[in-house]
């Protein structure tokens, strides 16, 4: 197979069989592959969409992937700009897009959350970037939850950090400072009390605060039944989950340094 080695896992000869493809997407993570022909031509694209449907009309995983994939495509020149594959992604159902060469062979591809981390990194390129580089974790990070409520990283690049903070009926954050980066609250639920040093501010939706690097602050819910929801965005020269000092916490939690809290 003369493809460029970092897309081998995601392609597939059309004489290969369902249970040939069936394996090669386990293994690529992606869930779909690019299927060639016998000269390295683009001859079709197939998900794991298309193979469950296919078994559900009675194909046997013996059936080649010539006969169930997807012959009608979105693909892109490598000539095309990126902001064609932007405007691609705008349409439901296109997760991926093949990137072909003049003579039809596969030359790239790109998924729509590269295409995401992409722009979340800010990184300019062109359709011969290296796309299997990106760390896609940008775009999807998980669900932190802590005593007072959780939160949520939304972006994270070398630039800033945005998250969203959730603090549950009656919680409250330690009092703690940071060394290395200052923050900016926008409440957008709910009500609460902010303490920034020596300062007590009472805080409900549409409320924004600026919290200078080294400034003691804690944020309290004051209602007993709804939560309180922040967005915040952190800038700074760090912006590690180690960069806080905790002077007083409501749930016996020492300064661990491991944690937003």
């Amino acid at each position: 197979m003369n493809v460029d080695k970092r897309l081998q896992p995601f392609v597939v000869r059309m004489s290969a069989t369902m249970l040939d493809a069936l394996h090669r997407i386990d293994n690529n993570k992606k869930g779909f592959l690019i299927v060639i022909d016998l000269s390295q031509h683009v001859y079709g694209t197939l998900t794991d969409g298309d193979v469950r449907r296919a078994l559900i009309r009675g194909a046997e995983l013996s059936t080649q992937i010539r006969f169930i994939c997807t012959r009608q495509f979105c693909f892109l020149s490598k000539r095309d700009d990126i902001s064609a594959a932007t405007e691609l992604f705008k349409t439901e159902g296109i997760n991926f897009i093949p990137i072909i060469d003049e003579e039809g062979k596969l030359s790239n591809i790109l998924t729509k959350g590269q295409m995401q981390a992409l722009l979340l990194y800010d990184i300019h390129a062109d359709l011969s970037y290296d796309f299997l580089s990106l760390d896609e974790r940008i775009v999807d990070e998980e669900i932190y939850h802590r005593p007072w409520g959780f939160y949520k990283t939304a972006i994270l690049n070398e630039y800033f950090r945005s998250k969203v903070l959730s603090v549950r009926p009656g919680g409250k954050l330690s009092l703690q400072s940071h060394d290395h980066r200052e923050e900016y609250w926008i409440v957008v639920h709910g009500e609460g009390i902010v303490q920034i040093e020596q300062s007590f501010l009472h805080v409900c939706c549409g409320s924004m605060l600026f919290i200078p690097k080294g400034a003691k602050h804690r944020l309290t819910n004051t209602s007993e039944e709804q939560s309180l929801i922040i967005t915040e965005v952190q800038i700074g020269e760090y912006l590690g989950e180690d960069d806080i000092v905790r002077y007083e916490d409501a749930y016996g939690r020492t300064n661990l340094g491991s944690e937003k809290s």
